[in-house]
């Protein structure tokens, strides 16, 4: 006698795992979705993509077809901004939420990284190839035009500047060494971050949130995520079996890191 088929559901990291496990299929926004997971067993990840795909697809109904790319970035702008009401937490920067796709659809408030992902996946419905800079401490967009490239910041739309740009990397010049008077290299901060990368850093901000909260399960959730994300990086493998070693001597997680 054949025994039954036993079916099991995938677990949260399973299914982060199958997300990320190919560059060529990896989608950014239901990856990033996925994060939640862990927090909100029931969370619908395709509700959430088709959600997206509703407003992107509302705007890309009032463009016409020959609309040139200053238009639409103006149009995307007015309607991620100004309709949607997509805008910073600047009330409560360091709260898991801001991290997650679906509570930011819902609140219209979050950081730099994840409106960054919704402008970048509604962008794509109307013809823009806005891409992700990971930017010192202030997750940027940048964007290429007829008249040249545009360096954007998700918290509100804006175009910045060279100024702009120096007065953000400002804190990080005493980290590099720079003299006073010395010019920060601006252009290598500004590449191109790919997927992988986008999510890596989602992950090290909501690890860094999760270990100052003390908070052993979500952090450890987090960790295992990130060598799943990166599995050839053995820092974030080491540290990652150090922290099950503490936990097996019974250390809680204010010695961890």
């Amino acid at each position: 006698m054949t025994s039954p088929l036993q079916w099991s559901v995938p677990t949260a990291l399973d299914y982060f795992s199958t997300l990320v496990a190919d560059d060529d299929t990896l989608n950014l926004a239901e990856a990033a979705t996925a994060l939640a997971l862990d927090d909100v067993p029931r969370l619908d990840v395709q509700q959430v993509m088709a959600e997206l795909d509703r407003m992107g697809e509302r705007l890309r109904q009032r463009l016409p077809a020959d609309a040139p790319p200053s238009h639409r970035l103006r149009m995307l702008n007015q309607y991620f901004h100004g309709e949607l009401g997509f805008a910073g937490n600047v009330n409560d920067y360091y709260a898991v939420g801001n991290s997650y796709l679906h509570q930011v659809l819902a609140t219209r408030r979050g950081i730099p990284i994840t409106l960054a992902i919704i402008y970048m996946e509604l962008a794509s419905h109307v013809g823009l190839r806005v891409k992700g800079v990971s930017f010192p401490g202030h997750f940027l967009m940048k964007l290429r035009l007829p008249q040249g490239e545009v360096v954007l910041d998700p918290f509100s739309g804006r175009s910045l500047g060279r100024g702009e740009l120096d007065e953000f990397l400002s804190p990080w010049r005493d980290r590099a060494g720079l003299a006073p008077d010395e010019p920060m290299p601006l252009d290598t901060f500004l590449g191109t971050a790919s997927s992988r990368q986008i999510l890596a850093r989602m992950l090290r901000n909501l690890k860094q949130i999760h270990l100052e909260a003390q908070d052993l399960p979500r952090l450890l959730a987090v960790q295992r995520k990130l060598v799943a994300l990166l599995p050839d990086d053995r820092v974030e493998r080491v540290e990652l079996d150090q922290w099950l070693q503490q936990i097996r001597d019974g250390e809680g997680p204010a010695t961890l890191h």
